[in-house]
């Protein structure tokens, strides 16, 4: 069993003993450390609620709303929902936070507390610092019988959060209407089921084929929309002759794309594509993080913007935003920030983004992931023994390095003129994370094992 107390939330498997999974009891005591840390914080009783499909989601969904109205805080629970939904309801609501029950990409073993501020935006380093410490010293109060908190079930936020997709003056709902696509899509039997068919429907998407869309929490392959597990959604494409896939993880805040051809459009290409679509009407910048592709600095720099690199991690990729006033922004894995509607990962107003930028393309997918620049990332890993000062490691690769352009905000990245290598620690695990891209397979792998010999030359030196 496992348990992870990280700064964003809590995320574990179900069962077990207390401390080691994510039992009831483990449940209990970090909500009650996050209810109490967003009141103190805001003065405000009022939470917003909302969850996955997975099996797990209806047992926690009930001890969370237990033990927030034992807090005397009023609950506004949202049912089966999506993460950028709530995000979108927080502010809406004027709550005092957000909690999504959703262990994201996970297995169906796994569940998670993501933690939301009163912006429905995650909480920040200091303040999961904060909330852990509650948690530490059982630091928290239960209201007297009389000042119970209220629940309130609102399932309307399907609709409030269309609403406010299709009203964005990039949403052009009459050129995706006119090109008719026909769109087959892999919802993961999670609440995608119910948001995708929903959105197509409302942007006038008259043909859609339904993969596993039925909300039971029943993961029919890994949940992690990555090719491999995308296979069937890229035969549904070819046997309908389908324009495009989609596929959204079980919290619908990743998104990827199949094209006509049955190829993926590439997980690292879904935010280069619909950054492309924004900076062609709106001129500003764009942010990522650091293991993600190349191709969204090229697109940016074409387009007049300026690039910005973002330490890992959606909050980080956030604050960067912020700071540089980007107008599009995310992360590699399938992540679109598009802060006209909000500062969150969110699939749905990508998928909006994506097809009206299809629809005004005029030409099939495959053609439009072929007009971008063609990188590759390889992904690999070092393991280490349990004495190896892991940061004293990376200096000294730093050192070797100190003439290449390099950062060291989150591990450290080298730049080699287009391609690239990013050096990162785990936080579990005595291992290094190496992520290189260049402009093909072979030349990331040559780079990433130049890197590991780099490594290994110098563990040998006494």
């Amino acid at each position: 069993m496992t348990l992870i107390k990280s700064i964003s939330g809590i995320r574990g498997t179900i069962g077990g003993t207390v401390g080691e999974g994510l039992t009831p009891l483990d449940i209990v005591k970090f909500t009650s450390a996050y209810g109490t840390w967003a009141v103190n914080k805001t003065g405000i009783k009022k939470i917003v609620l909302g969850r996955d499909a997975r099996i797990s989601g209806s047992m926690v969904n009930s001890l969370v709303i237990g033990t927030l109205q034992g807090l005397g805080i009023d609950v506004i629970d949202l049912g089966l929902s999506t993460t950028p939904t709530v995000e979108v309801a927080v502010p809406a609501e004027k709550a005092a936070g957000g909690i999504i029950l959703t262990a994201s990409h996970n297995p169906k073993q796994w569940n998670a507390l993501k933690l939301l501020n009163a912006d429905g935006e995650f909480i920040t380093d200091d303040e999961g610092k904060a909330v852990l410490e509650i948690a530490e010293n059982g630091d928290f109060k239960y209201a007297d019988v009389n000042d119970l908190g209220k629940v309130n079930s609102d399932e309307n936020y399907l609709q409030k959060h269309i609403d406010r997709i299709l009203a964005l003056p990039l949403v052009d709902v009459d050129a995706i209407a006119k090109a008719d696509f026909k769109i087959a899509i892999d919802c993961v039997n999670s609440t995608g089921g119910i948001f995708v068919p929903a959105l197509l429907k409302a942007l006038g998407v008259k043909t859609v084929f339904e993969l596993f869309c039925e909300p039971d929490g029943n993961f029919p392959h890994n949940p992690e929309p990555l090719p491999e597990n995308l296979t069937a959604l890229s035969k549904e494409v070819l046997n309908k002759r389908a324009d495009l896939g989609i596929a959204v993880d079980p919290d619908v805040d990743r998104l990827c794309f199949v094209c006509e051809d049955g190829n993926m459009f590439g997980e690292e290409y879904t935010l280069v594509a619909i950054a492309d679509f924004v900076l062609q009407n709106t001129k500003g910048n764009t942010v990522s993080n650091l293991s993600s592709t190349r191709a969204l600095r090229d697109v940016t720099e074409k387009a007049g913007g300026e690039y910005h690199a973002a330490a890992v991690g959606e909050v980080n990729v956030v604050n960067k935003m912020k700071e540089v006033h980007a107008v599009i922004g995310g992360e590699g894995n399938g992540g679109v920030i598009y802060p006209e509607l909000h500062y969150g990962r969110d699939a749905l107003v990508g998928i909006a983004l994506f097809l009206t930028h299809l629809a005004k393309y005029g030409k099939p997918v495959s053609v439009l992931r072929s007009s971008y620049p063609g990188y590759f990332i390889s992904k690999n890993k070092i393991t280490l023994t349990p004495e190896m000062d892991i940061d004293a490691l990376l200096l000294k690769v730093e050192e070797k390095y100190k003439n290449q352009p390099h950062t060291t905000i989150d591990g450290l990245k080298i730049e080699f003129d287009k391609e690239w290598v990013h050096l990162r620690k785990s936080n579990t695990e005595q291992i290094i994370r190496i992520y290189s891209e260049g402009n093909s397979e072979t030349v990331a792998n040559s780079l990433a094992n130049k890197i590991i010999a780099d490594i290994k030359e110098i563990l040998q030196v006494k």
